[in-house]
């Protein structure tokens, strides 16, 4: 009995050193296995750290390079202007000596080698169509929106930019478009000058220029996200936006973050002042015809404060903060005046592994409120105590209406997302809301005001960048307006740019 249970109990001992054997064995190649994928992952992330240094210092070399190149030219185009004319040096031939011309390199039309203007054509037209009636000035409230079924011209921008002197660069945007009855219409939109090294941080803009109101206004249609303008900017800014002649003063406040204090003070009449001391074509707006005389007092101008701030929230996330308010008289009456106010932000994020720009993700957003002083209006036109053809009587008791003094007070917003999800794609959603405070007492007599009545837009769209020259737009616009119903809307939008096109602000 003895030997039979001490053979047992070896064979036992023997069976569980085995297994105790294999099971070491087991978790010795699963240490090892997880040992090898810590490895890699380690390997992965050293060579994903190493791309990323190599493209930020790549980044660094090339903005150091525009800076030393910039520098340069100032210089040349300084020694140039000191340089007398007989000794200026002959333009050299083409072929000389010179590196191959390409389409993004500025035109020298002056100077030779030493100062240079930059001209470019750019062409902007839209096909597609709308359910609604009123296209024109009804769904669509900008200048360069598609205002017709069919085929539109929505601009041809010719643009000229580049330095005058050591001291001053100069721009001027000459602007074609045909009407919806053929007719071809030529504008001055901006021409300007700007100073270059102001001490102090201070900046002098004269001439003809967009205000600096918001972030949409003072942008060109070329480089809008969508084929037309929000519905706040028109209602509150004018289908051409709010511009004028002026000047305008900016000081770059001394922070660890870009601040920048904007002061521009401009002429208040005219088509493009639309909320302020314009004429509006002899027709009725607001409820009361307006009139309009030139520059008589510094109270006739508008002045417009605005401030701005950008804020980088990470290395790949950056954030841009705005307010801004434009006062003036209206034409309403002899004291009317008219209060903008806005706010605007723009958020965008784009990683810094990046190709070309792609991808990324942008948000922008405005909010506006207009308060408009409406002057005591009598449609008594003559003053003969007569109903006459063209005098409102809104109560039909036979005598001409008298308009009291009244505040009408409205506000807007819209709200865009842009998402860069591969190089030369982008798809974008916005979202437009106007709306007025309350009725008005002339609405109350001739019924409520298409220009203040609440409505909405909801637009996706989709854009295809072939090439920083050109672009293809699909967009589908739902509007909802009170009173009036529902809309479709279907655009389709292309453009090309021939030459070097300043660059835009961010």
């Amino acid at each position: 009995m003895k030997l039979k249970t001490i053979i047992v109990l070896s064979t036992a001992l023997c069976v569980s050193a085995v297994g105790l054997s294999a099971q070491e064995a087991k978790q010795m190649e699963q240490l090892q296995q997880q040992l090898r994928q810590m490895q890699e992952q380690f390997e992965k992330q050293q060579e994903l750290q190493r791309q990323q240094i190599e493209g930020l210092r790549k980044q660094i070399e090339a903005l150091q390079k525009n800076q030393a190149a910039a520098s340069s030219e100032q210089e040349k185009v300084r020694q140039m202007m000191e340089r007398p004319i007989a000794a200026a040096p002959p333009d050299t031939a083409a072929g000389l000596g010179k590196k191959p011309w390409r389409p993004t390199d500025p035109l020298r039309v002056f100077g030779g080698q030493q100062s240079y203007m930059n001209i470019s054509f750019d062409g902007l037209f839209a096909m597609g169509g709308s359910t609604a009636r009123d296209i024109e000035g009804g769904t669509q409230l900008g200048g360069h929106d598609p205002t017709q079924r069919g085929f539109t011209l929505q601009n041809l921008e010719l643009t000229f930019d580049g330095a005058v002197d050591p001291y001053f660069r100069g721009q001027a945007n000459v602007v074609l478009q045909i009407d919806s009855a053929g007719e071809t219409i030529i504008e001055a939109e901006e021409a300007y000058l700007e100073t270059l090294s102001l001490p102090g941080r201070l900046q002098l803009k004269a001439g003809q220029y967009f205000t600096e109101f918001g972030r949409h206004n003072p942008t060109h249609p070329h480089t809008w996200g969508f084929v037309d303008t929000p519905l706040v900017n028109g209602r509150f800014l004018g289908g051409d936006g709010l511009r004028n002649l002026g000047a305008r003063a900016s000081w770059l406040l001394p922070t660890p973050f870009y601040s920048e204090l904007f002061f521009s003070v401009q002429n208040g009449h005219g088509e493009t002042a639309h909320s302020f001391r314009n004429g509006h074509e002899g027709g009725p707006f607001l409820g009361r015809l307006h009139t309009v005389n030139r520059v008589t007092s510094p109270g006739d101008f508008i002045f417009t404060p605005r401030y701005a701030a950008s804020f980088e929230l990470t290395d790949a996330q950056t954030l841009l903060l705005g307010a801004s308010a434009a006062f003036g008289k209206n034409g309403s009456g002899p004291d009317a005046r008219t209060q903008l106010y806005g706010v605007d932000a723009f958020w965008k994020w784009k990683p810094a592994n990046h190709s070309g720009g792609f991808p990324f993700v942008s948000w922008q957003t405005e909010a506006m409120l207009r308060k408009y002083s409406a002057g005591a209006f009598n449609w008594d036109l003559n003053a003969d105590g007569i109903l006459d053809p063209g005098e409102q009587d809104g109560d039909g008791d036979g005598v001409a209406d008298i308009l009291p003094r009244e505040l009408l007070t409205d506000y807007g917003f819209y709200s865009q997302l842009s998402y860069g999800f591969r190089p030369g794609w982008v798809a974008g959603l916005r979202g437009d809301y106007v709306t007025r405070s309350r009725q008005a007492v002339y609405e109350a007599l001739y019924g409520d005001d298409a220009d203040r009545l609440a409505r909405w837009r909801v637009s996706p769209n989709l854009t295809w960048y072939p090439s920083e020259f050109s672009k293809i737009r699909l967009q589908y616009n739902y509007d909802r307006r009170d009173r009036v119903g529902t809309d479709h809307s279907l655009w389709l939008q292309f453009e090309f740019l021939l030459g070097a096109h300043a660059a835009h602000k961010f």
